[in-house]
């Protein structure tokens, strides 16, 4: 590849994030009430990506071989202790994948 097309490629996707980005602020940023759809999706979306984000992390898990699964059990058992307790997204995912690579590195 030529370093003109990884230029421009690199162009459209900073355009398209910037987009998307601001698409909400110019389309909803009128000081009136947000339609009820937009409401209700971003009510119901969180949980449902993090709940897809939870099976994709957890499909390859063999109960049957190995560690049987515990290192991800476990650290998804302390990522929602740690969301329940400081209900800080940020923090109860980096805590328990520091745990997971933790764990995982030394073997137990």
């Amino acid at each position: 590849m030529n370093d003109q097309y990884i230029i421009m490629v690199t162009a459209v996707m900073a355009v398209v994030t910037m987009l998307l980005r601001f698409l909400p602020f110019i389309l909803f940023d009128h000081g009136e009430q947000l339609p009820g759809w937009i409401s209700y999706l971003g009510k119901v979306l969180p949980p449902a990506i993090m709940s897809m984000l939870l099976v994709y992390c957890l499909r390859n898990i063999n109960l049957a071989e190995g560690n049987h699964g515990f290192p991800e059990l476990i650290c998804v058992g302390i990522a929602m202790l740690m969301h329940c307790w400081k209900r800080n997204t940020l923090l109860s995912i980096s805590v328990s994948t520091l745990l997971y690579m933790i764990i995982i590195q030394s073997g137990i």
